[in-house]
């Protein structure tokens, strides 16, 4: 399994640590390096301690079968970081502000004046249309002007080496934990690199997490009492909601462990007795969060939760009713929405894109399908998804069909080549696709994950990334330059 990157082959793509010329990239030289300098002995013991390492920690996620059933598998991991130049990274971290800053602005002013669609900025049929609008948030004023506290962006290169946003997560985005442990793990498979290079850490996000929480808190001043709400062990992730409230210091609780008082007031059923609750990060979906407000039938969420939310009795993080801008739809909008709240143009850009609702858009997507990736508006997970070269003739049929009959759930964009990361494949490495979540946080300040989670397509030829479509992840680097040579 020794590496020469001599028979690394990169044509046609950007990979991440190697240049088309086949010498590393800046930031990657001391990793490209040290791999090569690894005998088959020696780089086979690293995998196999990164695997060992990943099933003493029990870092595992949930994948749910056809027939209704799930299981638990061990979290997916390859051993070669992704490398990011810390200049580089900056420029991303500045773009991804931006971007999550105009997000809040967008979804406060659907719930109050609506500007946006006064203005012709997002037509409104779209709003009259959206899955994730929730009338019982308008007049909601959350701490801050925040909705979405928590978001992923997903960041995809092209072969040109342009940074795109792929897409914005703002529900109850996932992935965090494993960024975390990702870096445990390649720690303790390469300690030399970690004492020669200059690496952004990771580990300081529960506490970046815990002080957003806190900072939303409706009694400020006070230490506030925070909660993780899950929807049970059963649930895909699970693993990073109770990861996460250990890693704070906070409860773990469900819906069960939580009630409304006559006051309005969230209490966490404790041994001592009750106990008000003044933040809770849920990891629930809005439709669930209560019974009183949403599905009646639902056991996740609390009775009467939302109507402690719009008293300002409790905050909740993600806010119901962000989903409005978690829309692929609407997605495509957000650089007229960055010009028009921040009077400034888009430091990331967004993939060009068609939007079925429009006929003249429609009929361009009908007629090159077989060239494009069509999206449902409202999917996650690599879910409602047609990537049209790699897809039979009936699957195009399909979701042909499904895009006439509901135009305003789908959009499309060209089928771009992801760039690539060196990835260990059986006793060789090879060039595989990847992305990029980066986590930002919002609350009173804005901060950002040092590089995020990077997820990898395993299957050669692959650019479906998502762990439950087969997909791996790697640890993310950013490297500081300043110190290389």
């Amino acid at each position: 399994m020794t590496i020469c990157w001599d028979d690394y082959g990169t044509e046609g793509v950007h990979d991440e640590l190697i240049s088309a010329d086949g010498q590393p990239r800046p930031g990657a030289r001391a990793l490209a390096s040290y791999l090569a300098s690894l005998d088959d002995k020696a780089l086979s013991e690293r995998v196999s301690t990164a695997e060992q390492v990943i099933r003493m920690m029990g870092i595992t996620f949930r994948v749910y079968g056809d027939d209704g059933g799930s299981l638990d598998r061990h979290w997916p991991y390859d051993l070669i970081p992704r490398i990011l130049p810390l200049p580089e990274w900056r420029r991303i971290e500045e773009g991804l502000k931006q971007r999550v800053l105009a997000l809040n602005l967008f979804i406060d002013d659907v719930y109050h004046d609506q500007r946006a669609f006064q203005d012709g900025i997002v037509p409104r049929e779209l709003l009259a249309t959206s899955k994730n609008f929730r009338p019982e948030c308008m007049g909601v004023s959350p701490a801050h002007g925040v909705w979405a506290h928590i978001c992923g962006s997903d960041l995809v290169r092209d072969r040109d080496g342009t940074v795109y946003v792929l897409e914005d997560n703002l529900r109850v985005p996932s992935g965090v934990s494993y960024m975390i442990e990702n870096r445990k793990v390649t720690k303790r498979s390469f300690p030399e690199l970690f004492r020669q290079a200059r690496i952004l850490p990771v580990n300081d996000y529960p506490m970046q997490l815990y002080s957003m929480l806190a900072s939303v808190s409706p009694r400020p001043g006070d230490t506030p009492r925070i909660v993780v709400l899950t929807p049970g062990i059963y649930n895909s992730a699970y693993f990073e909601h109770s990861y996460l409230a250990q890693q704070m210091g906070v409860e773990l609780a469900t819906g069960a462990d939580l009630y409304v008082d006559d006051e309005d007031m969230v209490q966490l059923q404790t041994i001592d007795g009750p106990r008000r609750v003044d933040v809770i990060y849920r990891r629930v979906d809005d439709l669930f969060l209560d019974p009183e407000a949403f599905r009646p039938d639902s056991m996740l969420g609390v009775p009467g939760l939302m109507r402690a939310w719009q008293a300002g009795n409790v905050s909740l993080v993600n806010a119901p009713g962000a989903g409005v801008a978690d829309d692929k739809v609407i997605y495509t909008y957000v650089p007229a929405l960055i010009r028009y709240y921040l009077d400034a143009e888009p430091i990331l850009p967004n993939v060009p894109s068609y939007r079925c609702v429009y006929p003249g858009e429609r009929d361009h997507v009908l007629a090159n399908i077989d060239n494009l990736v069509v999206k449902a508006a409202n999917e996650s997970g690599g879910y409602g998804l047609l990537i049209g070269p790699h897809a039979t003739d009936a699957e195009r049929a399909a979701f042909a069909e499904a895009v006439r009959r509901d135009p305003r759930n789908y959009m499309a964009q060209p089928m771009l080549t992801l760039s690539t990361v060196p990835t260990i494949v059986g006793n060789r490495v090879a060039p595989r696709h990847v992305d990029l979540r980066p986590f930002i946080l919002s609350g009173s300040r804005t901060d950002v994950t040092a590089g995020g989670l990077t997820r990898v397509a395993l299957v050669e030829g692959s650019t479906v990334v998502n762990s439950s479509q087969g997909g791996g992840s790697k640890d993310t680097w950013v490297v500081d330059l300043s110190g290389e040579a």
